[in-house]
């Protein structure tokens, strides 16, 4: 993977970041590219709010990857604050070349920085190959995870 850089994402990312999102399976029947307004509405709120990021990866002034950190302090564990990372996306046509897994470390120094005792994710019971991934990367399945959809 040539050199790239993270930064926090803005309104001028949205595109490329929901490109993202869309291209994929599961993406591609909750998503809508043809109305960016909620998605411009979310990443005002999340950039407003000090416990979260949207972060984007960028290489030659193209946005190439993205995903979200969340930072939640809990009285569990001591008053323990962990890292939630969602929402994590590399463009099509560099899958598998590494970036991926330089964002997750990206994203692993900065809850360390932040003083979290853990990060955590949840991926799709389908993606059996993001699964790999993540174990490659020392996370474990650990929990089982439930939704509630509205």
């Amino acid at each position: 993977m040539s050199v790239f850089t993270i930064r926090d994402a803005d309104a001028d990312d949205v595109p490329a970041i929901v490109a993202m999102l869309v291209d994929d399976p599961l993406g591609a029947t909750r998503e809508s590219p043809d109305d960016l307004a909620p998605y411009l509405d979310a990443l005002a709120e999340i950039a407003g709010d000090p416990h979260q990021r949207v972060v984007v990866a960028v290489r030659d002034g193209e946005v190439i990857g993205t995903l979200q950190l969340t930072y939640m302090r809990g009285l569990g564990r001591r008053g323990a604050t962990r890292a939630q990372i969602e929402a994590v996306r590399v463009r099509a046509d560099l899958r598998g070349a590494g970036l991926g897994s330089d964002m997750i470390r990206w994203a692993i120094d900065e809850a360390r920085e932040r003083g979290c005792t853990l990060v955590q994710l949840t991926s799709d019971a389908t993606r059996e190959g993001a699964h790999r991934f993540y174990e490659r990367l020392g996370f474990t399945a650990s929990h089982v995870g439930f939704k509630l959809t509205f």
